[in-house]
């Protein structure tokens, strides 16, 4: 395998890209907004849109030359596909509040942390969750699933009409799995759903070719491997698996900080902290907050440089944001955003915003007990301010991959190793200027101190 077409669907994003195993390189082919539909029964994603974009992505993937398909999607997500293989009802938006309303009915029949390693989650943030609520105000439509597939599994299916469950996708926050025993938790029995789970395989799994339809649709030749898919955090983590002990930040919409063969620590459920699946099926102690939705938030959209004088400038008059602006999710629960300082603008905006965000990874990484080199995929992987404070609040070597999501690589990689190193990672090591050591010690101290109701 060298040439891998990814099709890569994540919460805010779709794209189309296409990994070259024999050099590292990837080439982003096409991009689409992921938006929520408001029309119909419930909010939505509109995976008949998605659908053509894919086709459309990998008509391009085709010109090009690829030998396989893989996948990688958000987690959070579900589809029940009827036995025709159209939905039974559409995809859910995570973000919908509806399964709320019936919270303390599902906390009665949901498993314990130490079972699945899930916390409790506001919204649809546990897909069982969103399975209990839609079976409940729509029963008719629910009795129609065929299979209920994880995101990733969805487009795996439509492109090779082989439907699979698997374990990344499974054990992300859903309450559906147990990470660690390897099988479905006790939620999928209590609920008589073992027969809508189709059979669990591997995330590198070729479930067969791409459908003569799909061949036909995009070009691409008759029996191009079709791969299982992945959970996108886990993805990320692809790369890394080998390098134990390490941190790594996958990071977007989400800040997701994953420890690979850390310390042992007792992971606390309050806090945002999770048991993930890797795709060896090891469990990997998770810690989470919307970093990439925060940093968007906090500078409106408009994402500047911030200037060596800006740093400076919020360094020394200790210019801080405190947490935060999603306060259901995140290491700060309840505590509500606001600034320590005064309120700065540009680039002095951009750099406040940066060092908060690097010091919410720092508490992540903490929580989850990670030690040893600190790895930054994604959105956050060229912020060389955020690159700076959160090698200065750990105390360890950070290495920034550049804008790339990573996620991209680690789909392809579960086709076949990497031929050779693509480009180097950034590495930045700890300031010892006292002013970088004071700002985190004073934003921790303002942290611990801090009046959720400001």
């Amino acid at each position: 395998m060298r040439r891998i077409a990814v099709l890569d669907i994540g919460k805010t994003n779709a794209k189309v890209l296409v990994v070259n195993l024999a050099t590292g390189a990837e080439e982003v082919l096409a991009r689409t907004p992921n938006a929520v539909q408001r029309d119909g029964i419930y909010p939505h994603h509109d995976i008949e849109a998605l659908w053509q974009f894919a086709m459309s992505g990998l008509r391009l993937a085709a010109a090009r030359g690829v030998d396989a398909v893989s996948i990688t999607t958000h987690g959070a997500a579900s589809v029940l596909v009827d036995a025709k293989g159209g939905l039974a009802l559409p995809m859910l938006d995570y973000e919908h509040d509806g399964p709320d309303a019936m919270a303390a009915e599902y906390e009665a029949v949901r498993p314990l942390f130490a079972e699945t390693g899930s916390p409790r989650l506001p919204v649809g943030l546990n897909v069982g969750a969103q399975l209990f609520w839609l079976a409940r105000t729509h029963p008719a439509e629910f009795a129609e699933a065929r299979h209920v597939l994880m995101l990733a599994q969805y487009w795996s299916f439509r492109l090779s009409g082989v439907a699979a469950s698997e374990a990344t996708s499974l054990g992300c926050h859903t309450d559906l799995w147990n990470p660690w025993e390897g099988r479905f938790s006790s939620l999928v029995s209590r609920m008589g759903w073992e027969g809508v789970f189709p059979p669990v395989r591997k995330a590198a799994d070729v479930l067969g070719p791409v459908l003569p339809e799909v061949a036909a649709a995009t070009g691409l030749p008759m029996g191009t491997p079709v791969l299982c898919g992945i959970h996108d955090s886990n993805a990320s983590l692809v790369p890394h698996l080998a390098e134990a002990p390490c941190g790594v930040l996958s990071t977007g919409t989400w800040m997701i900080v994953m420890a690979l063969g850390g310390r042992p620590v007792e992971l606390d459920a309050a806090r945002d902290v999770l048991v993930n699946v890797n795709a060896l099926g090891q469990p990997v102690p998770t810690a989470r907050f919307m970093g990439g939705r925060e940093m968007d938030e906090i500078m409106g959209g408009r994402i500047v440089d911030p200037s060596s004088d800006d740093l400076r400038a919020v360094l020394e008059r200790r210019i801080m944001a405190m947490p935060s602006l999603h306060p259901e999710t995140g290491p700060f629960p309840g505590k509500r955003f606001g600034w320590v300082g005064g309120e700065p603008e540009g680039g002095a905006r951009m750099a406040a915003a940066s060092f908060y965000a690097a010091l919410m990874g720092a508490e992540c990484l903490s929580l989850v007990g990670a030690e040893g080199p600190v790895i930054v995929e994604g959105a956050f992987g060229g912020n060389r301010a955020f690159l700076r404070m959160l090698a200065t609040a750990t105390g360890r070597v950070v290495r920034g991959t550049g804008q790339g999501a990573g996620t991209g690589l680690g789909a392809a990689l579960l086709a076949g190793p990497l031929q050779a190193k693509g480009p180097g990672a950034v590495e930045v090591q700890p300031e010892s200027d006292a002013v970088w050591t004071g700002y985190v010690a004073a934003w921790r101290a303002a942290v611990r101190s801090w009046n959720q109701a400001m």
